[in-house]
């Protein structure tokens, strides 16, 4: 961070009106908060992720994705517009795409969760993935991950009959470096394994 004296007064100024708060006015706001912010249940879940199973204690209110990548470390599920909208956080629960940005991990139990990180058998990269890098369907790779596991999905349900239906049934995931060219190609290519 840059510091400038512009700053350095704000953050002066604000450190000082801090302090200076009434140690009534301190605890009202603690008693607001208590009253507008449900405290924090937390529930012990174990998750089968990539065929590995995970013993956690989570919020109630922890989305999937979240679990995944700050609970457990498992960052190659990328966190998008956090909405629903952009698909950067596709993942397969029993084998079917869902977006763990709107997945309480709690609905997972007894479930199967697979991430990019589950896709390869070890060093042997998903024909998907492969498809993905001979095809050129990723520019900055952001996206990549969701896009990788819709695309393995629209083939097993297989919605590859076409360009347009290919397109129809990826409309979820956006890309917007624009690989939607090569992203086509790397389905197309997978479909016709």
């Amino acid at each position: 961070m840059k510091s400038s004296r512009r700053s350095f007064i704000k953050i002066s100024g604000a450190l000082t009106a801090l302090a200076t708060l009434p140690g009534s006015v301190k605890a009202f706001y603690q008693d607001v908060k208590k009253f507008f912010v449900p405290p924090k249940q937390t529930i012990p879940l174990t998750i089968n992720i990539n065929k590995k199973p995970y013993k956690v204690t989570a919020d109630t209110r922890t989305t999937l994705l979240d679990l995944l990548r700050e609970e457990l470390q498992l960052t190659g599920t990328k966190k998008g517009c956090d909405h629903g909208q952009c698909g950067a956080c596709t993942v397969h629960i029993n084998g079917e795409r869902v977006l763990s940005c709107l997945t309480l991990s709690a609905q997972t139990v007894g479930k199967e969760v697979t991430t990019i990180e589950g896709l390869a058998d070890g060093d042997q990269l998903h024909p998907m993935q492969q498809a993905f890098i001979e095809c050129d369907g990723f520019q900055c790779g952001y996206c990549t991950p969701g896009q990788i596991m819709s695309a393995v999905a629209c083939v097993k349900e297989g919605h590859t009959k076409s360009v347009a239906e290919i397109k129809e049934f990826m409309s979820g995931n956006l890309c917007r470096c624009g690989a939607y060219n090569g992203i086509v190609e790397s389905i197309q290519k997978v479909a016709a394994i």
